[in-house]
């Protein structure tokens, strides 16, 4: 089974490097790594709804035709259900299970989404107040001019995906928040129930925003994907049974999705 990672913003796929090794041999692990950063740092970023299906499909392929997971932190929460929904809505497989975590919900107000505009000074100081940069992060010099970018078009990103959010998810959905994030705490999750009709779990880790670089969330996650890969709580229909919707050949958008989205150059 596979499940495919979604990074936050500004980050390319380093916090997923040990996954694998801790959610056993039986959990393909995923990482998408999205242009713009580490190998792909040449290319350029995606801001749009359209760019990340075409984006998706160049990379990643056709669907899995078994059960696979999606896993998004910030940022790559919005993808993870961007993605399932767009699935939904095309008459694909849906993930038998969406995943997310320190994303607040589609409808939650962010003030930083909004904030891709502002000087860089003042951007750091919103994503500092928000808890949304590593401790680790350095102040100023070459590494904040070149992350910025990447974090601007990244909000650019996000801001498209919220705005395009147009109804609930029908999968089971697992909602995932640090006790310590200021920008996606347990109350804010728990808005995560009105974007999908299936069953929802909640469940809070230890950490601030960035908790998925803790050994908690690969050890939830892992047994979320032993849950799947027994069928337990999601069912997965058989091959023969006719409700069972049509093999998908690649990720993709629905067809009716044709209005032009600005990404960056």
């Amino acid at each position: 089974m596979r499940l495919y990672c979604f990074p936050h913003a500004g980050a390319g796929v380093s916090a997923f490097a040990r996954w694998p090794e801790l959610l056993g041999p039986k959990t393909e692990v995923v990482p998408v790594l999205l242009p713009g950063r580490d190998a792909r740092r040449r290319e350029t970023r995606i801001t749009g709804r359209r760019a990340l299906f075409a984006d998706l499909l160049r990379h990643h392929g056709p669907v899995p035709a078994t059960p696979y997971v999606l896993y998004g932190h910030s940022l790559g929460g919005m993808v993870a259900y961007t993605v399932a929904r767009a699935l939904e809505q095309a008459g694909r497989p849906a993930p038998s299970l969406v995943v997310v975590g320190a994303c607040p919900p589609p409808d939650a107000r962010v003030p930083l989404v909004q904030a891709a505009d502002l000087p860089d000074c003042r951007l750091m100081e919103m994503l500092r107040e928000f808890g949304a940069v590593p401790p680790e992060t350095p102040r100023g010099g070459v590494w904040q001019r070149a992350a910025l970018k990447v974090i601007r078009d990244d909000l650019r990103l996000a801001h498209a995906l919220r705005e395009a959010a147009d109804g609930p998810l029908s999968v089971p959905l697992l909602a995932v928040s640090g006790d310590l994030d200021p920008l996606a705490g347990r109350e804010v999750m728990a808005g995560w129930r009105r974007w999908t009709t299936g069953p929802v779990v909640e469940r809070t880790l230890p950490g601030d925003h960035f908790f998925l670089r803790g050994p908690a969330l690969p050890r939830l996650l892992a047994r979320a994907c032993r849950i799947v890969q027994r069928g337990d709580a999601v069912p997965v229909p058989a091959p023969s049974d006719p409700s069972a919707r049509t093999r998908p050949t690649a990720w993709t958008a629905p067809q009716q999705e044709d209005t032009p989205v600005k990404d960056s150059q």
